[in-house]
């Protein structure tokens, strides 16, 4: 499967995104992993802002290759599920944590209180910002006219 075909079933729109762009959508991902170790919020809560931050960094990467998710059902599945077409195959296991991660939390946003504990947050939080790096180093490497000054 290759992004162009994934285009052509409509699951992908082109785009073009900007350094400004890519720069603000940093920062949401700085505020959610700030905000996701504030121990007044649930557990639950917490796991839903890390998740967030991971999507936002995923989302980012898809920007950057120049699309955006079709509009309709499994937006986020195909986020994430665009990683290792994008940033190649070595990205398949964060891509596959992050689907993981993506079904607890709807379990946890939609259907269930407490079904999230603190060691899936913490794995959660260690593996956004281990993969936050990744995408500064991606961003630098591949798209440095997009690289927030």
């Amino acid at each position: 499967m290759s992004l162009e075909l994934w285009k052509q079933s409509g699951w992908l729109r082109e785009y073009k995104t900007s350094s400004k762009e890519v720069g603000s959508i940093l920062a949401l991902v700085d505020r959610d992993l700030a905000d996701a170790v504030r121990e007044e919020v649930s557990t639950d809560w917490r796991f839903n802002i890390a998740y967030n931050a991971g999507l936002q960094l995923a989302t980012l990467v898809l920007y950057a290759a120049g699309y955006r998710a079709g509009r309709g059902e499994s937006k986020h599945y195909r986020v994430i599920q665009a990683l290792p077409l994008v940033m190649g195959e070595h990205f398949s296991d964060i891509a596959a944590y992050l689907d993981n991660c993506r079904r607890k939390r709807n379990v946890s946003e939609y259907d269930a209180v407490g079904t999230v504990s603190e060691k899936e947050v913490e794995d959660l939080l260690r593996t956004v910002k281990g993969f936050k790096v990744e995408v500064y180093k991606w961003l630098q490497q591949n798209y440095p006219e997009l690289y927030p000054q």
